[in-house]
């Protein structure tokens, strides 16, 4: 699995970022958001049961990461017309802020090195990215254990801060000093 210091990978995908059919897909690449902080977020597949929970947090979340400049990323290795179905068919995918890509040759999750062995479909994995293209945060989890969107926003602003940040630190918060 491609880890913290490397470059994410370049890309090239179709995203939905609209329920209308006529809008819905837009192309989306690794040079889309240049300049800015990336989270980039997998889940395993459409229509399943933790990954909606999931996706409509970071959903409700999508203002406080603009408002750090960071633009959000859903992930699966299901194709763009069954990302539209799906937004489609639950009401709290159909306005998402944030495209959902189609990975479906598995480009993007195989070079980072987090298909799932036995399932065969995107682990449950975080990226957060920062403006020169650098990992600087993964998170995987189990593919049936949701993760935390407001964890992912914490560490989004402690790793903006370029400084030391405890355990448990919240934006405002005191920062370390070297000795």
């Amino acid at each position: 699995m491609i880890g913290i210091g490397q470059q994410f990978p370049q890309f090239a995908l179709t995203g939905v970022v609209s329920s209308d059919p006529k809008h819905a897909f837009q192309p989306v690449n690794h040079e889309s958001f240049s300049g800015k902080w990336r989270v980039v977020f997998f889940w395993p597949k459409d229509f399943t049961f933790v990954c909606p929970t999931e996706i409509a947090a970071f959903g409700k979340l999508d203002k406080e990461f603009k408002a750090r400049d960071a633009q959000l990323l859903g992930v699966s290795v299901d194709s763009e017309f069954v990302h539209l179905a799906w937004r489609r068919d639950r009401e709290e995918l159909r306005a998402l802020p944030f495209p959902m890509l189609a990975d479906v040759k598995r480009e993007l999750a195989g070079s980072l090195g987090i298909l799932d062995p036995e399932a065969g479909v995107a682990q449950r994995a975080t990226y957060i990215v920062d403006p020169q293209g650098v990992i600087r945060f993964v998170y995987v989890t189990d593919l049936s254990v949701g993760r935390s969107p407001e964890e992912v926003l914490r560490v989004l602003d402690a790793l903006q801060t370029d400084e030391l940040c405890p355990c448990n630190w919240q934006k405002g918060d005191e920062t370390l000093k070297a000795a």
